[in-house]
């Protein structure tokens, strides 16, 4: 039976996954990243425990004193933090630390973010507006909830990517792609039938957080369409 939305689902993994349809409203997820609806592992929403407000904040409190120098983007380079898809032009810029993302596969350093979230704005290319962590993706949900609470903020995962066939490489793209992140194929039997190289999980857990935000709801949005610029 097919999930209806708002229905949980399991990861490759093992993890229990809410779908997209489980998020409420666009203020926490963007039309990008409900694009890649068939490709999502989100993580269910825990019961609220004591100190987990507390602690959300003491992490946000952290990664803004941590970053505050990042806001040159040449400082973060310096750090050996290296911009991704630097010839594609975006709203939203990663800039990654590949040590830190070995880090962050063991232990949860809020100093030490895997990337640096840019916007581009149209006085600024670089603007700083928050950061990326990421967890190994067999981590279960206890780590995650032990870094930042599952009660306040979802990680997410990408799952079901089908690579395409080097003959049909343009249908990544165009408004109805058959493959990768955003691609209508997400089962790997449609993916081969196609002549694709079917990945269960792509990538790491992974969570934004946006620290000159003031409401934990935008702090930890998923809407990455829209700025969350100091």
């Amino acid at each position: 039976m097919k999930n209806m939305p708002g229905m949980s689902d399991a990861a490759p993994s093992g993890n229990v996954c809410d779908t997209i349809g489980a998020m409420k409203g666009m203020r926490v997820m963007g039309e990008s990243m409900a694009a890649m609806a068939n490709h999502m592992c989100i993580t269910p929403i825990r019961a609220i425990q004591p100190r987990d407000e507390e602690r959300a904040r003491e992490v946000v409190a952290t990664v803004k004193a941590a970053i505050e120098k990042y806001k040159d983007y040449r400082k973060a380079i310096a750090d050996g933090y290296v911009q991704a898809n630097p010839k594609v032009d975006q709203p939203q810029f990663h800039f990654t630390n590949d040590a830190n993302a070995h880090l962050a596969d063991s232990q949860f350093d809020p100093t030490r973010p895997t990337s640096l979230l840019y916007f581009q704005t149209p006085t600024q290319r670089f603007k700083l507006e928050g950061v990326m962590f990421t967890a190994r993706p067999s981590a279960s949900e206890d780590e995650l909830n032990h870094r930042i609470p599952l009660s306040i903020a979802r990680w997410h995962k990408h799952t079901n990517f089908c690579g395409a066939p080097a003959n049909k490489l343009k249908e990544y793209f165009g408004e109805h792609p058959k493959f990768g992140m955003f691609g209508s194929i997400h089962s790997k039997s449609a993916c081969e039938a196609e002549g694709g190289t079917f990945f269960p999980v792509v990538f790491t857990w992974m969570i934004h957080v946006f620290p000159y935000e003031e409401d934990l709801k935008d702090v930890f949005s998923m809407n990455d369409d829209i700025p969350h610029l100091p």
